[in-house]
Formats: C-alpha cells, structure tokens, sequence
C-alpha cells in the first residue's frame, strides 16, 4: 500500500509543479512573463522539439539578434512553467542576412567596429542544450569561412537542409 501512495504522490509532482515559478534556465537573457492560471496549461511532462529560423539582422550591429533572443525566451518560459531543461531540445538555423550573428568577435569587429553582442547569448544557449546551426550556403554566399565562425556555431549544408532533417526527427519549425 505505501508504493501506491509513493506512486501517486509522484505521479502529481508534474501537475503540483505547473503551477510554480522555476527560476530562468538562460537568466541574462530572454526575458518572459508570468501566466497565472493559464487556460491552456503547459505540459511540464512532455518533451519540446523546436526549431527556430533566424534570417533576419537588426539594423543596429550593437543590439541583440531578437530572433536569436528568442530562442532564450522559449527555454526560459517553459523552465519557469516547470518543464525540466532536459525536455527542451532546442535549435536554430542561421541563414540569410542574420548570417552575420555566426561571426566570431574579430571578424564581427571588422566589419561593424563593436564585439558580436550576440555571442553571449549563443554561449548561453549552448550552455542550456539549445544547438546553433549556420547554413553552409549562406556562408559561401557571404564569403564566410568556419574559423570566422563563434565557437558555438555547426555548419550545415544548408538552412533548408538542416530544417527538413530535424524535423524528420520529430522538431516543430517556429518561424517569427
């Protein structure tokens, strides 16, 4: 009788735990808000499988990617609601104009005077578990070579490529 009742009271802790505030897993980063009682309530038991494209580049070269930052604030709010980090698999394609956040900061330096203010953050996410893909084809295209690259970017063939693999393996695009 006491292993069914360990049982049960186990079997809650998911559903006790929605409910609560959990710290940010990327606290620098990706800021979110509380949603109190929500009336579609997150499942703090499943696991998330996202995919993030980031194509777009502010046009101040000193701000943060917001794309990129997005992908903070979707670890943050599910780890906040009470999903375990080990739940979130996340990633993101860079391509496109915002194949500039990829650069390491001497590079980024050359070409816009200011240290990547986006590496921080990458680091941070990698840090997290999130994983930052560049597209090769965008690389080839700017003239980009890997060892101009942040330490925690992969290339891939190409962003396209990288979406359809990964979400045969189960991820869900978010495209902002």
């Amino acid at each position: 009788m006491p292993y069914i009742l360990i049982a049960f009271f186990v079997g809650l802790i998911p559903l006790i735990s929605s409910g609560q505030s959990h710290e940010p897993a990327i606290p620098n980063f990706g800021p979110t808000f509380s949603v109190p009682n929500p009336d579609f309530p997150t499942d703090t038991t499943r696991e998330y499988k996202v995919l993030f494209d980031i194509y777009q580049h502010p046009d101040d070269p000193e701000q943060i990617n917001p794309q990129l930052n997005t992908l903070a604030r979707f670890i943050n709010m599910h780890t906040q609601a009470g999903v375990p980090l080990e739940n979130l698999h996340v990633a993101c394609v860079i391509h496109n104009r915002a194949s500039v956040e990829a650069l390491n900061d001497e590079k980024y330096q050359e070409r816009y005077g200011v240290k990547n203010p986006n590496i921080p953050l990458m680091e941070a996410l990698e840090e997290a578990g999130a994983s930052i893909y560049m597209c090769g084809q965008s690389m080839g295209a700017r003239g980009l070579k890997r060892e101009e690259l942040a330490a925690p970017i992969k290339v891939g063939l190409s962003a396209m490529t990288i979406i359809l693999s990964l979400e045969q393996e189960g991820y869900q695009l978010i495209k902002f």
